[in-house]
């Protein structure tokens, strides 16, 4: 580590390398000191917060910052993923700020021990990782020469972006402005129907295979047939290809990482090869229904045979894995954990499936029992409530510069603002993108509609600056 040569005793930095083949310069990553609980004044505790740094086009005093703020999960994989902003750096002039969430990747009030018990977890809430992310800034601007003046512009997806519009409207003094892509900020209790996530999902399956949602939303029945004899349950566990034999108490959950799956792919159906989630094929839901064309004929084995394909595509479309874990659907760079500790405390969003307007088994939402589980596992329960109460729900019209972007297959449009409040307060839809599409770099498969996007993203950005009061 080396201490930036413009930056306060308390910010270090190394240079790293970008994983990409383009050359886009190099990127500091650097830490700096914060407090563990921004509201009380018992705990006097710092731990060292991780953000990621580029400076390449930002050669003017006060030109823009454009601060991504961290999700979930280690901040670099975030970085390497948003290429939206290191696309129009050049065009802006601006300076790449990735900062990462607290309990996230490197950034551990508690060391090894930050998830060992409920009272180091207590400080795992997105009202702290605002004030950091806000702190962070202030700092920033304090200490980097030329920095002062400079406009800041958050960025985010998916829980980021619920993070970046939140930050403008509890901290519209730090930024003059917000894009939040894929974020489901409305996603809560008694704000929208639990329904609807699941029935966008299965939409893109209908959308993408004839027979396609059909044959999936039958495959929980074939499941249970087969599973219900020692010898279906070694089938299941040979055709899948799973890591270890399945049991008969193991078959909810095979159907859950199954669900999950679906889930997944519906999130990531990009017009081109990614590797988000999972190394995938261009319109990963189409080559998946290529499996599921079935009539209603087949037996529950030639059923499961094609689920087998299908989901194979999603975990082994490159041909390398040796077996499947029905524990692990996605990149191990996300905080399963941690985000499942938040959404027992106050990022509470009712799911629901019925098996009629969706390809699912019918589910309700059981508040108490999702409770009793956050008891178990953490010793805390949710406020169901507190979410809306200190964002202020769908009562945001007072609020201006924050962009909504949302993609028409991706289910989280379900939870998102898809329409406008006011001539600052917008709602961007593309009909053809998938999650955040819009926050990923350009390639040359990207349909008109994020391209238009994408544009029009960077006029709003444009005007913020000029018309930004900062002096």
């Amino acid at each position: 580590l080396f201490q930036q040569d413009n930056a306060k005793p308390h910010s270090t930095c190394i240079i790293i390398a970008l994983f990409r083949i383009k050359s886009l310069g190099a990127k500091m990553a650097c830490l700096q000191s914060r407090p563990i609980d921004h509201f009380g004044f018992l705990e006097n505790g710092t731990f060292k917060q991780r953000f990621l740094l580029n400076d390449k086009h930002w050669h003017q005093k006060n030109n823009p910052i454009l601060f991504y703020t961290g999700n979930e999960g280690d901040i670099t994989w975030f970085c390497n993923n948003t290429g939206f902003m290191w696309d129009v750096a050049e065009e802006l002039g601006a300076m790449l700020i990735f900062a990462e969430h607290r309990y996230y990747g490197e950034s551990l009030p508690f060391g090894d021990e930050s998830y060992s018990n409920a009272s180091y977890l207590n400080y795992l809430t997105s009202e702290q990782a605002l004030a950091d992310f806000a702190r962070l800034i202030e700092n920033l601007k304090e200490s980097i020469s030329g920095a002062q003046n400079s406009p800041v512009i958050a960025i985010g997806g998916s829980y980021g972006g619920m993070l970046s519009a939140w930050l403008r409207m509890k901290y519209p003094s730090v930024v003059i402005g917000a894009l939040a892509a894929s974020a489901p900020i409305w996603q809560f209790t008694d704000m929208v129907p639990c329904g609807d996530f699941y029935k966008i999902v299965t939409q893109d399956f209908a959308n993408s295979g004839i027979n396609c949602s059909k044959n999936i939303r039958r495959s929980w029945m074939a499941v249970n047939n087969v599973s219900s004899t020692d010898e279906g349950l070694q089938w299941l566990y040979k055709e899948f290809g799973l890591c270890s034999p399945l049991k008969e108490e193991d078959v909810g959950g095979f159907k859950g990482w199954l669900q999950e799956t679906w889930v997944n792919l519906a999130m990531v159906d990009y017009p081109y090869e990614a590797n988000f989630l999972q190394p995938l094929p261009r319109w990963p839901i189409k080559v998946v229904c290529s499996h599921l064309q079935f009539d209603t004929g087949v037996s529950d084995k030639q059923l499961l045979h094609g689920i087998a394909q299908a989901v194979k595509v999603y975990y082994n479309y490159t041909g390398t894995a040796v077996c499947l874990n029905i524990s692990q659907t996605a990149t191990g760079s996300l905080g399963i954990r941690g985000w499942f500790y938040q959404a027992c405390t106050e990022m509470v969003m009712p799911m629901c499936t019925d098996g009629i307007q969706d390809m699912f088994e019918p589910q309700v939402w059981n508040f108490q029992a999702f409770s009793d589980e956050c008891y178990e596992i953490f010793g805390v329960r949710p406020r169901e409530h507190w979410a809306g109460t200190v964002y202020g729900g769908k009562n945001i019209g007072s609020h201006s510069n924050i962009i909504f972007s949302n993609g028409g297959l991706d289910p989280w449009m379900s939870g998102g603002v898809t329409k406008n409040f006011s001539d600052s307060l917008v709602a961007i839809m593309i009909p053809d993108g998938a999650h955040h599409l819009d926050l990923r770099y350009n390639n040359q498969y990207d349909p008109q509609t994020v391209i238009r996007a994408r544009a029009l993203e960077v006029q709003y950005f444009k005007n913020w600056i000029k018309h930004s009061t900062i002096t």
